[in-house]
């Protein structure tokens, strides 16, 4: 039984793809993070270029 278990510890066939796993999860997270923080950043200029164009568009039909 310690020998199963000896050789299953020594055993490193999924060692790539536990990395591979762990890479992507972190890529992926930090694409996430990433995305939150852009479209924050998009909605403010979204609105402010919205209120511009709202502004202008009043001034010219006046």
């Amino acid at each position: 039984m310690f020998k199963g278990i000896k050789e299953f510890f020594a055993n490193e066939s999924g060692a790539v793809t536990v990395d591979w796993v762990v890479l992507t999860a972190a890529v992926v997270g930090l694409a996430m993070i990433t995305y939150v923080g852009l479209a924050e950043n998009t909605q403010a200029v979204t609105n402010a270029t919205g209120a511009t164009v709202l502004t202008a568009q009043e001034f010219l039909t006046n």
